[in-house]
């Protein structure tokens, strides 16, 4: 299923997208307001038992063209407007050796170094510490948009960038999940774009502490169109990834080349930590995935349009502030 969270008459619903007729199939109206329906959370607390309920609703004929509306005339939000909680990890290799290349290249930039800034050179290889372990950080959960809105550029920010990244959400909770049952922990995948301010980004990660304001102010994680459920998915690491910006295609990539699968990530996460469904895994930035790393940044109302094979397109307009 393609599971989407709309709005609709000034309310908040759930459906399930089929791409073929283009149309929203309404599964909070279908099963007659269900409490299980109300939110994607709730969907997700309900467990296999509801998601299985969704699926014989829509494959009922009579039920579909009563509770169904033309895509184009319905507003997508986030799938999962507010998860319990977000982590990013880095583990596409081209990312993590060329995106500190593109931070040197800010750094003396900034300090009127061009020669600095034009002998900047990517890692030769990956650091250790990335191969041994899935490496990720938290943002703010409650800064989520979805597919076609604006990201409100924050004001202490000129560096505007984004990253072409996909993710997994957590189906159910679990502590100590061995590497080969955690397949059965994923609810489904979606597209992200962690949008960086870079420059302040580059402030902060002086301090060792992470990324802060970079990433976390509001607007700044994209999430959508839909989450796709893992039996659409033949194989989610052989996924064919691009990010464009205003139509041009400026990074191209695939799911295969990941260091860590989110299984892995499940497994290494839930180390004596208990993980809670709703929760969401963000894969990284795919290599040549942002501005950073070709040295190009985003101006004022460029689009964005990351695409994933199987999971659709994530469009979102960039906007400076007054």
């Amino acid at each position: 299923m393609k599971l989407v969270t709309f709005e609709q008459h000034a309310t908040r619903r759930i459906g399930h997208v089929d791409t073929r007729s283009q149309t929203v199939f309404d599964l909070t109206d279908a099963s007659g307001n269900d409490p299980a329906f109300a939110t994607m959370l709730d969907l997700i607390d309900a467990g296999e038992a509801a998601l299985g309920h969704a699926r014989e609703m829509a494959a009922d004929p009579a039920l579909v063209a009563r509770h169904s509306c033309p895509l184009a005339q319905t507003r997508l939000l986030a799938p999962l407007p507010v998860p319990r909680q977000m982590r990013d990890f880095s583990v596409f290799p081209g990312h993590i050796k060329q995106a500190p290349r593109g931070m040197r290249r800010l750094a003396a930039m900034a300090r009127g170094d061009e020669a600095a800034a034009a002998s900047a050179k990517p890692l030769d290889a990956v650091p250790d510490i990335y191969s041994a372990q899935p490496a990720y950080y938290l943002t703010n959960r409650f800064s989520v948009i979805g597919p076609d809105a604006v990201v409100a550029w924050p004001r202490y920010s000129r560096v505007m960038d984004f990253e072409c990244e996909f993710g997994i959400v957590i189906a159910r909770p679990g502590r100590d999940i061995p590497v080969g049952d955690a397949g059965s922990h994923i609810f489904g995948y979606t597209i992200y774009n962690d949008f960086s301010a870079r420059d302040a980004q580059l402030a902060e990660m002086q301090t060792m502490l992470g990324p802060t304001k970079g990433k976390s102010f509001d607007y700044g994680n994209a999430i959508g169109p839909w989450i796709v459920t893992p039996d659409e998915l033949a194989d989610p690491y052989k996924l064919a990834m691009e990010a464009r910006v205003n139509g041009e295609v400026w990074g191209r990539g695939s799911s295969a080349d990941m260091l860590f699968t989110f299984e892995d990530m499940i497994a290494h996460v839930s180390r004596d930590e208990t993980l809670h469904a709703g929760e969401f895994f963000g894969s990284g930035t795919m290599g040549n995935g942002c501005g950073l790393e070709l040295d190009r940044f985003l101006s004022d109302g460029d689009v964005v349009e990351l695409e994933v094979e199987g999971l659709g397109v994530l469009r979102n307009t960039v906007r400076t502030q007054d």
